[in-house]
């Protein structure tokens, strides 16, 4: 490939060096991503979200997106996710 020298400047992951030195879809599913996928929100998820936000935005002095947190069923889930997931809502 002609071209490739100027990908050859603009790498930007150690995976994307790994795959490019070693061929492309050298890299098995999922390796090198850094991080799994996230797992949609369902709507009885998206639910129990609303539910906890309208119970919990009220209380004076607490952090709304840990109470919530603690109490939604759904394990796994991370505060920043919890956040995005409201803005969208």
């Amino acid at each position: 490939n002609k071209k490739a020298f100027v990908e050859l400047l603009f790498w930007k992951s150690p995976a994307a060096i790994r795959e490019m030195t070693e061929g492309y879809g050298s890299l098995q599913e999922g390796e090198g991503a850094g991080r799994s996928r996230v797992l949609p929100w369902t709507p009885q998820e998206e639910q129990e979200l609303r539910e906890l936000y309208w119970k919990y935005k009220e209380v004076e002095g607490e952090d709304i997106i840990a109470a919530i947190l603690a109490h939604l069923p759904a394990p796994g889930r991370t505060r920043r996710q919890v956040v995005k997931q409201l803005v969208r809502l």
